[in-house]
């Protein structure tokens, strides 16, 4: 008796042919991917140490060490260090989507993906999507942690939650790249190194903690050219009642050219790895 075996590829390839993906399957198994990703922060919770305990150390110690120095309390200080903070743990957050990602592929739960008659993005997308959770928790604690401290943004509660949003969608097209690097890294501690290595000068020379035109002109130049720079001053302006003009345009923009440049390499690097 003889045994025919199908290979692999090929019924992988019937099956995509089979199950064609459309754009609104591609957003239904994104979105189960999602759920996976959220399942799983709830089966380890300590996922989530990060972005619940940093961002209360970094409200209470950045402005308790800086206040009086810069703005000659705390109160004053406020409106510039909440702001700033919430983007510089927002974004930063967003680094754990990269090493998370590659210690899925090292444990082999892509390979399983990508066997499955699903959409190519799905996987990456779900992982993401799963991630604005952090982001969000993190947000949160930040603007509670300022509320508590004596924050008091003039933009009133609706202003504060665009200018969230806004810093959450920013922190969501950065995630990209990390996923892009992810991918392409040998390990998740390679990455996490990378990462570190861009996110702290852009995040810590930028005006974030302080007014850039208190810096050196060398600096000043560097820092008001920050994208990080720009997002923080739309969330200064939208929380202080402002429109955020052109602040508000340029991180829109910019995460827009984040996810456009960085999503299909990141898919394309994933592919690669069959």
């Amino acid at each position: 008796m003889t045994t025919l075996t199908v290979p692999t590829a090929v019924g992988t390839s019937r099956a995509h042919a089979a199950h064609p993906v459309t754009f609104a399957t591609t957003v239904s198994q994104s979105l189960t991917m999602a759920w996976r990703g959220l399942v799983k922060i709830r089966r380890t919770p300590e996922q989530l140490f990060d972005v619940t305990l940093q961002p209360i150390i970094f409200t209470l110690m950045f402005t308790y060490i800086f206040g009086g120095a810069i703005a000659g309390s705390v109160t004053d200080y406020l409106p510039t260090i909440i702001p700033g903070i919430l983007v510089q743990t927002v974004i930063t957050t967003s680094v754990v989507t990269g090493t998370q990602l590659r210690e899925d592929m090292d444990k082999g739960v892509f390979d399983r993906f990508r066997s499955l008659p699903i959409a190519r993005i799905a996987p990456l997308a779900g992982a993401l999507l799963a991630d604005t959770v952090r982001y969000f928790i993190a947000t949160t604690l930040t603007i509670v942690m300022g509320l508590i401290m004596g924050w008091r943004p003039d933009g009133g509660a609706l202003r504060v939650i665009a200018a969230a949003l806004l810093v959450m969608l920013v922190a969501w097209a950065v995630s990209w790249i990390w996923a892009f690097f992810g991918m392409i890294a040998r390990t998740a501690s390679s990455v996490q190194g990378i990462s570190m290595l861009i996110m702290f000068p852009l995040t810590f020379l930028s005006n974030a903690f302080v007014p850039a035109d208190t810096l050196p002109s060398w600096l000043r130049g560097f820092v008001n050219v920050n994208p990080v720079s720009h997002l923080v001053t739309a969330v200064r302006e939208l929380a202080s009642g402002g429109s955020g003009g052109s602040d508000v345009l340029l991180a829109l923009a910019g995460a827009a050219v984040v996810v456009v440049v960085f999503a299909p390499l990141a898919v394309r690097a994933y592919m690669r790895k069959a």
